[in-house]
């Protein structure tokens, strides 16, 4: 059957010569399927992008702060969503790189900064905390404060 399937046969084709239903002959050819991917067993699966809202404050020290080439281009891939006054920037992007972004705006929670800039930190710290949780339990103590 296996033979029969790297020669060209189609799935549909060997379950009707076999007597088997389809998902059957996905089962045994299943490693030599385009889509399969073999992963190792103590391999970590890979974060799932999420979509957070960014305050427009936040976002407007972000951009106008050093970034990497990979942190600039999440931010402009966002969507600009207006809000009253101001914005929400939606962020698309994995958790880690919402921690990332988080901690560069952590000068946002000194003295020097106005107290609306406090805030839309405060709120996106809260937001990654609470849709972009961590896994290990080191960072989890650290993103607390």
């Amino acid at each position: 059957m296996r033979t029969a399937y790297m020669e060209g046969r189609s799935i549909a084709a060997l379950a009707r010569d076999h007597h088997v239903s389809r998902g059957a002959i996905r089962t045994a050819v299943a490693d030599l399927l385009p889509e399969y991917t073999a992963a190792a067993p103590d391999a970590l699966a890979p974060e799932v992008p999420v979509v957070l809202d960014m305050p427009g404050k936040v976002a407007d020290f972000l951009r106008a702060s050093d970034l990497d080439d990979a942190e600039r281009a999440t931010l402009d891939q966002g969507v600009t969503v207006r809000r009253g006054q101001g914005y929400t920037l939606r962020v698309t992007a994995a958790p880690a790189v919402h921690r990332q972004l988080l901690d560069l705006c952590q000068t946002l929670d000194g003295a020097a900064a106005v107290p609306a800039q406090r805030k839309a930190r405060r709120d996106y710290r809260n937001r990654v905390n609470l849709y972009a949780p961590t896994t290990d339990l080191g960072s989890q103590s650290r993103s607390a404060t």
